[in-house]
């Protein structure tokens, strides 16, 4: 991708709203008012009351498999809080829901009772037989959403050099069939991406299409039969690297994440393929380590900023605590070690991301410097971080921002799993999410920094941030657009082929790196 000089911020373009992709599939079900969808403010009884009032259209529903959407929305709420949700659910919500004795009252406990594992889903499955037994009217598709589910085929696509994959499956029950696709990036740690759900019958036409458009791009897709055990084994996999690495994210991306707007949220689809899941075999395999698994507590705390589900809020730890900055490390210390972390840019779509080695003393000012280089950034905007302890940056105190000179990574991130925000050009907006993957010991002479891995091209600058950037994309990619030979101009290239999305290179990015060491 060529460089775009930094005197072309005016003319910068404008988003014309064009997306640069679609959808292979789109997902058949509206999202509800709850929070994990609206991305409103956590609130129980209100979450009850909404929830109740949505069971009114799924008591007369006759397919229980919208009893499951229900409920995966809902437990997505606090998947991440493990013990925590499953003791609220317990305690107070499975109680509250109960005591309304309404026929959606009991439509929103077996809806719960089918997704939720362990102690919680037999709590709101008991529940849900006492109001039974108590003559409470239950849904036409209650017996239905009890009767055992069977697997179909169990199938995996992947491309020849086997960079992203799909895993698909179909599920039977009671004469209704549904398939579940996902997509798996193996250049991103084998994590999840988009989840797709939809009538199985729809199955061979889907796949179809997708390996038509693969041969479009030159690439031949390769099929195979997977046993249901290594099937579950492999989704589980996925869901796993996705979920470690969302929690990385702030509120505002996880808000993204829980208002899809077409169909349901991704934590919410996650919540639905994992109780599906949970219908088959396993292979007793134990689970692919990766770096930076955090705990059930862990992760309650990053996604809701907060000790106790229902207790005050606290600050976040991404965007803006008030925590005291730790010391920094002394010169009688001990050398510092080496962080691996991982810098992806917020909304990229494919992800495009940088992996680094760096020491953990390195000051913010100097990891600036080597996020400019890994990315291909100019250094001609400002820019800042944002940790639990503060925001830093170019000094500003309008802006709220301290120094980043003097400050060190490993005093805003000191454990393997911080996180923090890093943001270039306060016009477009190149926002970064940087995850502290691995606490490596200081061994060899190998100089540091260096890049390891990275997928994707970074966008030019001054190109009006993700969605300008989308638009950029869509403009080279066809000659006939009235603003296509604008664009060649504006980036300085002489024909649309030069202009390289997927090209990245970790060997070139740590050789320019060595220069300003």
């Amino acid at each position: 991708m060529s460089p775009v000089s930094r005197g072309r911020k005016a003319k910068r373009r404008k988003s014309s709203g064009r997306r640069n992709a679609r959808p292979l599939i789109n997902n058949t079900f509206e999202t509800c008012d709850c929070p994990s969808c609206s991305g409103l403010g956590f609130d129980p009884q209100r979450l009850i009351d909404g929830l109740l009032a949505a069971a009114s259209d799924l008591a007369r529903s006759e397919d229980p498999f919208e009893a499951e959407v229900m409920g995966a929305s809902f437990m997505s709420i606090g998947e991440s809080a493990g013990e925590s949700f499953a003791d609220a659910l317990i305690d107070g919500f499975i109680p509250a829901f109960e005591s309304r004795a309404s026929r959606e009252a009991l439509a929103t406990l077996l809806a719960i009772g089918s997704i939720a594992p362990g102690r919680a889903g037999l709590a709101a499955s008991a529940a849900a037989d006492r109001l039974v037994r108590d003559g409470v009217p239950g849904p036409r598709w209650t017996a239905a959403l009890r009767s055992p589910v069977t697997v179909g085929d169990c199938l995996r696509l992947s491309d020849s050099a086997n960079t992203s994959s799909m895993l698909a499956c179909s599920f039977h029950r009671a004469g209704r069939s549904h398939a579940f696709v996902i997509g798996v990036d193996h250049e991103d740690c084998g994590a999840a991406g988009d989840i797709f759900v939809f009538d199985a019958n729809r199955l061979p036409g889907v796949l179809e299409k997708a390996r038509a458009l693969a041969r479009a791009d030159g690439v031949e897709i390769m099929t195979a039969a997977v046993d249901p055990a290594e099937f579950r084994w492999q989704v589980e996999q996925a869901l796993a690297a996705r979920a470690v690495h969302d929690s990385a994210l702030g509120d505002e991306e996880l808000q993204t994440l829980s208002a899809d707007g077409d169909g349901l949220s991704y934590p919410a689809l996650a919540v639905l393929v994992r109780a599906r899941m949970s219908t088959l075999p396993t292979t007793g395999r134990p689970a692919a380590q990766h770096g930076g698994v955090l705990s059930p507590l862990q992760m309650l705390r990053q996604l809701a900023g907060t000790d106790d589900l229902f207790g005050p809020r606290k600050p976040n730890m991404v965007l803006g605590g008030v925590a005291a900055l730790p010391a920094k490390r002394k010169k009688s210390d001990p050398p510092a070690p080496v962080y691996q972390i991982k810098v992806a840019l917020r909304g990229a779509k494919p992800p495009i991301w940088r992996r680094l080695e760096v020491p953990a003393d390195i000051s913010l000012a100097r990891l600036h410097t080597v996020l400019q280089i890994a990315f291909g950034w100019g250094n001609s905007h400002l820019h800042v971080f944002e940790t639990p302890y503060g925001s830093y940056g170019t000094a500003d105190a309008d802006l709220g921002h301290s120094s980043d000179e003097q400050v060190t990574l490993e005093q805003v991130a000191p454990l393997a799993t911080s996180n923090l925000r890093y943001t270039y050009d306060f016009g477009d907006d190149w926002e970064h999410d940087i995850l502290v993957e691995k606490v490596l010991d200081r061994t060899g002479t190998a100089p540091l920094p260096r890049c390891t891995g990275g997928r994707r091209a970074a966008p030019p600058e001054d190109c009006g941030g993700i969605p300008g950037y989308a638009d950029l994309v869509d403009v080279l990619s066809d000659p006939a657009d009235q603003e296509h030979e604008d664009m060649l101009d504006w980036l300085g290239l002489d024909d649309a082929a030069e202009f390289d999305t997927e090209t990245f290179d970790a060997g070139t990015v740590t050789r320019a790196l060595s220069r300003v060491s």
